[in-house]
This record gives C-alpha cells, sequence and structure tokens, in this order.
C-alpha cells in the first residue's frame, strides 16, 4: 500500500477527528509511515506525527520497525495496539450470549454456570501461581486489581475497615453478557474468593444499573 493510494482527509477536519481518521487508515490499511499517513490526512509530515506522537501517549498506537515487502531497508512504521483495536466495534459479546443460550438450551439451567465457572476456575489457578498466600492480603488485592485493568475492568483499590480492602470496577468490557446472564458475575465473585482465599463479597454491581461493581475483600 502505497501513500498515494490512501484516501484524503478534508483539510477542515478537526483535531479529534484527524486522530480518529489516524487510528480508520491504520484500521484499514494496517502499518504505516508517518509519510502515507500524512498523505492521507492531507497534512504535513510534522503536523501527521503529532497526532501519532498523542496516540502513542494515550496507548493506542505504537511504532514499528519493519522492511516493505519482506525486503530493502527497514522503516519506521505504526500500527494499532490491542488497546487501539478495542475501539473498534466488536460482536464478541453477541456470539458469546448466543453461545450460552445454546449451552443452556441443550444442556439445562445448570449448565452456563457449570461453563463459566470452570473458565473462572482455570483463570483463578493461573493467579494463584503469580500471587503467593504468604503475601500481604493488600499485595495480592492490588495485583489481583492491576490484572482486571489489563482484561478491561479498570479497577482500582481502597482500603476499608478494619484490615478490609475494596476492588473497585468503574467499567465492565462483558455488560453485555452479563446484563443477561447474571452467572458470569456470580463466577467473577468466586473467582475472587479462590484467588485471595478470603470472603469477598460484592455491594454493587453494573449489570444492575450502578455505576460500578464494588467488592468488599476481607474478614
Amino acid at each position: 500500500m502505497t501513500a498515494a493510494t490512501l484516501p484524503a482527509a478534508p483539510a477542515s477536519a478537526q483535531p479529534e477527528r484527524t486522530k480518529q481518521r489516524v487510528l480508520e487508515l491504520l484500521k484499514r490499511h494496517g502499518t504505516l509511515t508517518a509519510q502515507a499517513l500524512a498523505s492521507g490526512l492531507s497534512v504535513s509530515v510534522p503536523a501527521a506525527r503529532r497526532h501519532v506522537q498523542d496516540l502513542q501517549e494515550q496507548g493506542l498506537i505504537e511504532a514499528r520497525t519493519e522492511r516493505p515487502g519482506g525486503r530493502g531497508r527497514p522503516q519506521h512504521v505504526f500500527g494499532l495496539t490491542e488497546r487501539g483495536e478495542a475501539a473498534f466495534p466488536k460482536t464478541y459479546s453477541t456470539l458469546c450470549v448466543d453461545v450460552l443460550r445454546h449451552v443452556e438450551g441443550l444442556f439445562g439451567e445448570g449448565a452456563v454456570m457449570q461453563v463459566l465457572g470452570a473458565r473462572s476456575a482455570e483463570v483463578a489457578v493461573g493467579l494463584r501461581s503469580e500471587v503467593p498466600d504468604d503475601l500481604p492480603l493488600e499485595e495480592r488485592v492490588r495485583h489481583l486489581a492491576e490484572r482486571l485493568c489489563g482484561t478491561g475492568f479498570d479497577a482500582v483499590v481502597e482500603p476499608g475497615a478494619e484490615g478490609t480492602w475494596y476492588i473497585v470496577e468503574r467499567n465492565c468490557p462483558n455488560l453485555t453478557v452479563a446484563r443477561q446472564y447474571g452467572e458470569l458475575c456470580a463466577s467473577e465473585l468466586d473467582m475472587f474468593v479462590n484467588v485471595l482465599g478470603v470472603p469477598v463479597t460484592r455491594d454493587t454491581r453494573i449489570a444492575c444499573g450502578q455505576g460500578t461493581c464494588r467488592y468488599r475483600i476481607g474478614p
């Protein structure tokens, strides 16, 4: 793909729209050089680089080094990160709901909890291998919250009274599924208990219309 083949954006595009256009170009064409992006945006190369830098700071795109066609002199190109890919609509949630609906229809109501419970148990085994039981509870809670952030939950840790802690999830990337299958939230709660080895209760739930999923952790 050469710069000359990229569609040009209107010169009057606003900065945020221009940044969105950068993401769209990278989604459509894969990796591109700053020069190719500038041509596609109808802006100067320095202007394109400013937009690229902003998007890099937001974690949406990353710089790479590639050889054109696998040969020739290496060149710096830019491509979407996993977070950048997530900015585009996906149908995963619809697929997941359809699969769970068929599981329930074929094997009965309890089958959905069995499937999701098995998945959570598997995740818990992996996490427990990373978080030894002899670590202080705060460290285990913070490690779990960090892993949750990595999967889109935007989790933060808050101290509570008498040695308790809270994990507060400010986003639910599985909201479409959770609204139709409460078993998903139940399996998440079980996973927290398995990983942390202490009582965990949920005070609020996004799938029920509340602003966060708030978990109380500790005795």
